[in-house]
């Protein structure tokens, strides 16, 4: 059995210059890649996702709630859509073993909601890799990273959580997702 890494939505959109700026999310992208650099032979499959939306309906809002509608972020082909420069530089000129987008056309928080540029979702492409534990990292932990780790746990895969590289909307909601997470089952650890 395999150990794979999923980096979750490590996009401008999602860091202090974008359009849905969670703080510490710059920063979390550099400790990203770094983790990156230092530990990529380590893995099975290193996978991406990223938020890619063309018409998401109901996702988007010029009132947003910030619950259920958001403002427009991760809009497919824009620059802030694209992977964040740090994590593109440590995946070097090949990239990641495996590109999810999701999202296109409806919300897709959890990277297994979406699918490689083949059409295959992430959930066959880990069994085909044989691949049984998946350490996961990314922006927002309140969000996608608590997504996409809820639907890994459900599908039978020990989740390990690197709480140092992945950054909470706010620490409110990031204690009460922690919570959630190691309820579930989740590992919540350093990736030192």
């Amino acid at each position: 059995m395999a150990r794979a890494l999923l980096i979750v939505d490590v996009q401008p959109t999602f860091c202090e210059e974008g359009e849905l700026p969670v703080p510490g999310g710059n920063e979390t992208a550099f400790r990203v890649a770094e983790f990156v650099l230092a530990h990529r032979a380590d893995y099975e499959l290193t996978i991406t996702s990223q938020d890619w939306h063309i018409d998401p309906p109901d996702h988007f809002s010029d009132d947003p709630d910030c619950i259920d509608t958001w403002p427009p972020h991760g809009l497919a082909g824009s620059p802030n859509a694209d992977l964040h420069p740090a994590l593109v530089a440590a995946l070097g000129e090949n990239g990641a073993d495996v590109t999810i987008k999701k999202g296109q056309h409806a919300a897709a928080y959890s990277a297994f909601d979406g699918t490689d540029p083949a059409g295959t979702p992430l959930r066959d492409l880990l069994s085909g890799a044989a691949v049984d534990r998946l350490d996961v990292c990314g922006i927002a932990e309140t969000h996608c990273v608590r997504a996409s780790a809820l639907d890994a746990l459900k599908l039978g895969l020990e989740v390990r959580i690197f709480s140092d590289l992945t950054v909470p909307v706010t620490e409110d909601l990031g204690r009460a997702v922690r919570a959630e997470l190691s309820a579930a089952g989740a590992i919540l650890t350093s990736s030192s």
